[in-house]
């Protein structure tokens, strides 16, 4: 596959999830990054999303629930380059009837190469990285050149 890169802006557009065991967790670590997470445009899953919308006081976009569909509405924001952040609290102890969507979720979040936390201590990591604050360029496939010589 051809790469290109394209460039994450400043003000990121950050996805956050969380299995309904970790919700709380989320919700906590949510609250105690209120100030560097609000410059953000932020997604999550549509539980997750109403509950941190409520707790928090951020603006939300919130999408259908994981089950329901949400997590494959978040892989297609991010195949569209529309999502540039996922942070998502992930309960690696108990199985989750919608896994299969979950793997596809965490598959496409590494082909477009972008910044991934599955837990509190990966999340502080990406949320105090000086990277934050400023626009940054990543490698990613470059799909329209693949389809341009698929067609010759």
């Amino acid at each position: 596959m051809y790469r290109t890169t394209r460039t994450i802006p400043v003000r990121k557009h950050i996805a956050l999830v969380a299995h309904d065991s970790c919700k709380q967790s989320l919700v906590a670590w949510t609250k105690k990054h209120c100030e560097a997470l609000s410059p953000h445009q932020l997604y999550a899953t549509g539980t997750t999303g109403n509950l941190l919308a409520k707790e928090t006081g951020l603006e939300i976009k919130a999408l259908l629930s994981g089950p329901m569909g949400g997590d494959q509405q978040l892989g297609g924001l991010i195949a569209e380059k529309k999502i540039d952040m996922l942070i998502f609290f992930w309960d690696p102890m108990n199985a989750a009837p919608h896994d299969p969507d979950v793997k596809a979720l965490m598959r496409i979040a590494t082909v477009w190469n972008i910044p991934v936390a599955i837990n509190q201590s990966s999340a502080d990591f990406l949320l105090h990285t000086a990277l934050l604050q400023q626009p940054v360029e990543i490698e990613i496939p470059d799909y329209e050149r693949y389809l341009q010589e698929r067609l010759k």
